[in-house]
């Protein structure tokens, strides 16, 4: 799914114009035989593919547009340890045992970054460090109590610090308090993403762009119709997350209304003095606030700020968005104001009501991943990881995800987007108490 001026907007993509991608693969033409058929060439999509044939699987890989073309490579960049909706969802419906077994298994997504990256030669200008921020009392309450809880269940060490010291690690007059970790980090995102279908090329995945999904037979064998060709395996797995709603009945109904495509934006500065970026961020850190609209950046190997954020819960991508974006970097970093902005893009990415993953199963052979929710950087790696053991017979980590309970949107096809405006609004007020 795009925005409405997301193809304009991609097209002004810092991380498109800092790549040499491959020319376009060629289209699936004629009948195909797999073991599995992957229907989404982004992270999940992806990372399926290369856990599946290091299993020995056949595997095609089908995608609509280009490779990681949607919220794969157009993100903020941030691996970040753990998920969206914390570890209350785990702990509440699931236990103690299986919430530490999420747990840990977040912790792998991240490793599992490091271990692609070393094992596949991938250049993606990876950094580990992560800063949490809060904007308020009330937000930095919040933050100390989510990390200390985070130490004293799970493990996870991380500095915090409120007042004057908070400009030690960022120099911006908003924040009132931080948190910093080193388990996550940041990455770029497109050269991270055509690196990994790369390397489950290398593994004998067959890719095939500009090839969406038309219809979808299920049944012992599974096949996936394109305009020109289909492909018959044994194994789907669906990754295309919130683009599967585009083809309605014809992929996966029962699942769709459970993702909600939410827009968020992002620009890029001209390249800035190496002295001034570490003046502002001394660790280098990816950062992000804990507000429920949020805001994130950091910035890259060349030292351009990437500033994100202004999250859009309709189809329609905010007027003026170049200059809204960049007076909010202003107001973040006094600094940067009057900064040349280079680039602005954005695009869709999904979440599901609670921002828990949503992995499971449709019968006995069709797996779907969705519902990453901002954490998709490192989390799509375990999803891939997870559905591959689940297809090879060892279904329990993929479990641990299959239990959570997951509801739709409100409001059905014509009335989420309009509810969610609403509720968005709210919680936007909420932001600023």
């Amino acid at each position: 799914m795009l925005l409405e001026s997301d193809t304009q907007l991609n097209q002004q993509s810092y991380y498109e114009a800092s790549v040499q991608r491959a020319p376009v693969a060629a289209p699936l033409q004629g009948d195909l035989r797999a073991d599995v058929v992957v229907v989404g060439a982004g992270y999940a999509g992806l990372s399926s593919a290369i856990e599946l044939a290091q299993r020995g699987f056949k595997v095609v890989v089908l995608e609509a547009d280009r490779i990681c073309s949607g919220a794969s490579g157009r993100n903020g960049g941030q691996a970040i340890v753990g998920y969206a909706c914390g570890q209350a969802p785990f702990e509440q419906q699931l236990g103690a045992a299986k919430a530490r077994l999420a747990w840990d298994m977040s912790l792998e997504s991240v490793h599992l970054i490091d271990e692609r990256i070393a094992q596949f030669r991938i250049e993606c200008d990876r950094v580990k460090g992560y800063l949490y921020v809060a904007d308020s009392p009330r937000k930095a309450r919040a933050l100390e109590d989510d990390m200390q809880a985070l130490q004293k269940r799970y493990g996870l060490e991380s500095t915090f610090a409120r007042g004057a010291q908070v400009q030690d690690h960022i120099q911006s007059p908003v924040y009132c308090a931080c948190a910093f970790e080193n388990t996550s980090g940041h990455l770029h995102p497109l050269k991270y993403g055509l690196g990994l279908a790369r390397a489950a090329q290398s593994l004998g995945v067959q890719i095939f762009e500009c090839s969406a999904v038309t219809g979808l037979r299920r049944g012992s064998e599974v096949v996936a119709r394109t305009a020109q060709g289909s492909v018959s395996a044994a194994f789907c797995v669906l990754a295309g997350n919130c683009t599967l709603d585009e083809y309605g009945p014809a992929v996966a109904p029962e699942i769709a209304p459970r993702v909600m495509p939410v827009g968020t934006y992002m620009i890029s500065t001209a390249p800035l003095d190496a002295d001034l970026c570490l003046s502002l961020i001394p660790s280098n850190a990816a950062i992000c606030d804990n507000n429920f609209i949020l805001d994130y950046f950091r910035f890259s190997a060349d030292h351009r700020m990437l500033f994100g954020g202004r999250v859009s819960y309709s189809t329609r991508t905010p007027s003026k968005l170049k200059e809204l974006m960049a007076r909010r970097m202003g107001d973040v970093f006094p600094a940067l104001r009057g900064a040349p902005i280079d680039y602005v893009w954005g695009g869709f990415v999904d979440i599901s009501m609670n921002r828990a993953p949503d992995f499971g199963r449709l019968g006995q052979n069709l797996y779907y991943l969705q519902g990453f929710s901002g954490h998709g950087v490192a989390l799509t790696g375990l999803a891939g990881r997870v559905v591959a053991q689940a297809v090879a017979g060892q279904a329990e980590r993929l479990d641990v995800f299959a239990r959570l309970k997951h509801h739709k949107f409100p409001g059905g096809p014509l009335l989420r987007m309009p509810s969610l405006v609403l509720g968005m609004a709210y919680h936007r007020l909420m932001d600023a108490w």
